[in-house]
């Protein structure tokens, strides 16, 4: 009989981080500089650590993780991988359905498996300060977590939107030192902007990342950390996927299909990429393998956007990377509950699913709370929205099982818990959530300013 929680021990910590880029068929298109050539280390050197570019550029196949780093992931790690057997029964369906927990970390989500080895690495080079941008805070409280764990100081610039609609992630970051502001502000050139073209503006992450990264390009003593998106964070979070190989060995079991939410890319890159290493490298368990980035269609990236060349935030500070995009302007709605606000997507995820390696679903707001509900109700686990995400496309491939007969194994990546997220669960048991099909005529007047390279 198959166990309800398969759990590996301490010394099965993965020691190192798989880095899907060694196995790519083509190489990934380079970041660029606005001048359009290819941004040096030198540039990137502005806001962050050369241990942290040296990883971001790598081509290296397995990336040794710290000793420093394994000790504080030992406080949560290894996460458990859990089979639903509930939610099956509930569903009544042929299929096992499995999900790899990472809501057990001290922030309560993936966040900290990237955030841990960004201050560490920070901090052996003398790094001063930390400024970063949070969404729906997940991202926000596991960099304060990992810099009080560093003795770093953090600043963070949080959506407005979710500021105001999660004031309890907030004070998540408080408690661990970090200092958080509502986004826009008045403390950048990019916020004032924002405000002086519209004092009522919500915020995006793009607008957020502007903020950070200027903040830290004006000093040489901080440094700028992301909480998704670049290579570096994706390598980081394949300890999740490393894990979740590791406990289906032990069953005797290998997931035929495997869902992650996406919005950047790092929880899907966590979870996803380790099994596409044993795809590249003819596995026969992995031949059939899917792979799914699930998205809401609020913010539809992977499955609407352009696959082009865009900056990283609003303002034009980052590099300009080749990414699936909805425009660097793009706004998402404020009824958005459900976190997974980017504009972009992850240069590598983008590559993989332009290059037919993966795919992508997007799911709209109402169904995704309705899969977070019947999941708590059959598992007792209340999960963030943005897990929702997965459970929901879970659930449908489930009940498909059910019509076809096929007992797949299916795998879905639990990114966090949502007791910090119960606004948004109120607003949709209270009946005032609604879905929201971003206009196509809205993201093609956004796609409209792309930079323009060569």
């Amino acid at each position: 009989m198959i166990p309800l929680r398969i759990s590996l021990e301490p010394e099965e910590i993965p020691s190192h981080w798989y880095n899907v880029v060694a196995d790519l068929v083509n190489p990934p298109a380079p970041p660029l500089a606005p001048d359009g050539n290819p941004v040096t280390p030198e540039q990137m050197g502005a806001i962050f650590p050369m241990p942290i570019l040296e990883q971001e550029m790598s081509a290296e196949r397995w990336i040794a993780i710290p000793e420093e780093v394994r000790q504080i992931y030992a406080l949560w790690r290894p996460s458990p991988l859990c089979r639903a057997l509930r939610l099956e029964q509930a569903l009544g369906t042929p299929a096992k359905i499995f999900y790899k927990y990472e809501g057990v970390s001290p922030a309560g989500s993936h966040k900290p498996n990237s955030a841990v080895p960004q201050a560490f690495y920070n901090k052996m080079v003398g790094t001063k300060r930390l400024t970063t941008e949070t969404g729906a805070g997940q991202w926000g409280s596991s960099i304060a977590f990992a810099g009080q764990m560093f003795g770093l100081p953090v600043r963070v610039f949080m959506v407005k939107v979710s500021y105001e609609q999660k004031p309890f992630r907030r004070s998540m970051m408080q408690t661990w030192g970090a200092e958080v502001f509502a986004s826009p502000t008045n403390l950048t050139n990019a916020g004032r902007a924002a405000l002086a073209a519209d004092p009522d503006n919500q915020g995006s992450l793009g607008l957020a990342i502007s903020e950070a990264v200027e903040e830290a390009a004006g000093d040489p003593g901080t440094c700028y950390t992301l909480g998704s998106v670049l290579n570096h964070v994706l390598l980081h979070q394949t300890v999740i996927g490393l894990e979740a190989k590791k406990a289906f060995d032990k069953i005797g079991l290998y997931p035929d299909v495997i869902f992650g939410p996406c919005g950047g890319g790092s929880s899907f890159g966590g979870i996803a990429f380790p099994f596409l290493a044993d795809k590249a490298a003819g596995d026969k368990r992995a031949a059939n393998l899917r792979c799914v980035a699930v998205e809401p269609t609020s913010c539809p990236t992977l499955t609407k956007g352009a696959y082009a060349y865009d900056y990283g935030d609003v303002s034009g500070y980052t590099p300009i990377m080749r990414m699936y995009t909805l425009g660097h302007d793009f706004m998402p709605p404020g009824i958005h509950a459900g976190g997974l606000r980017y504009h972009g997507d992850s240069p590598l995820v983008s590559q993989l699913l332009h290059e037919g390696q993966i795919e992508a679903l997007a799911v709209p707001q109402v169904a995704t709370f309705e899969a977070g509900v019947q999941f708590a109700r059959a598992e007792g686990i209340i999960p963030a929205p943005e897990s929702c995400h997965g459970i929901r496309a879970a659930i449908d491939e489930a009940l498909r099982c059910k019509v076809t007969g096929e007992a797949k194994t299916i795998l879905f990546n639990l990114t966090g818990h949502g007791h910090f997220d119960m606004a948004s669960y109120d607003r949709f048991l209270s009946g005032k959530l609604e879905d929201y099909e971003y206009p196509a005529e809205a993201i093609a007047e956004s796609l409209k300013h792309l930079p323009k390279v060569d």
